[in-house]
């Protein structure tokens, strides 16, 4: 069973939101994706796409998936690979392709000269954390993620 890793087509648009809300019944907000396939087609392979996938499969059938996009660091004076999201069926979870997606991005960071390659994790997800760990990752404790959306982006800005 060998896994391959490729760039995703306009084509897997379907898989990749179907995947997006597979993770978000795992991240406990099967409600919170508000994301169409025309919003992430125009995203991913728009005229100004604004982040990138890759899909991982196995014996030719898509099993995981991960979207990313550049950021970029002040202090470093370069860009960075920032995960969004990375996804692993549950049947094809403790096979590899976790490892797999993260090699490669690691990969696309190299290639492209960036200096960083950072993501999220759910403090609760203990099984990420660690496999992370075991990646090479280290927590940014230091760092807490703060976000204003919604009304709270309105009023901020506003409108």
């Amino acid at each position: 069973m060998s896994i391959t890793i490729r760039a995703a087509e306009r084509a897997d648009t379907a898989t990749i939101l179907r995947f997006v809300r597979e993770l978000a019944a795992f991240e406990r907000e099967p409600d919170a994706v508000v994301a169409t396939e025309p919003m992430l087609e125009a995203a991913l392979f728009g005229d100004r796409p604004a982040a990138e996938a890759v899909i991982a499969e196995r014996d030719g059938q898509a099993v995981g998936f991960a979207l990313f996009f550049a950021n970029f660091s002040t202090w470093t004076g370069r860009q960075g690979l920032y995960l969004e999201d990375l996804y692993v069926t549950p049947s094809a979870r403790g096979g590899g392709v976790g490892k797999a997606l993260l090699v490669h991005l690691a990969g696309i960071a190299r290639d492209r000269g960036w200096g960083r390659f950072e993501w999220s994790v759910l403090d609760w997800n203990r099984p990420a954390v660690a496999f992370y760990r075991a990646m090479g990752a280290r927590a940014m404790d230091e760092w807490t993620v703060q976000r204003v959306s919604g009304e709270a982006l309105a009023r901020l800005a506003g409108r």
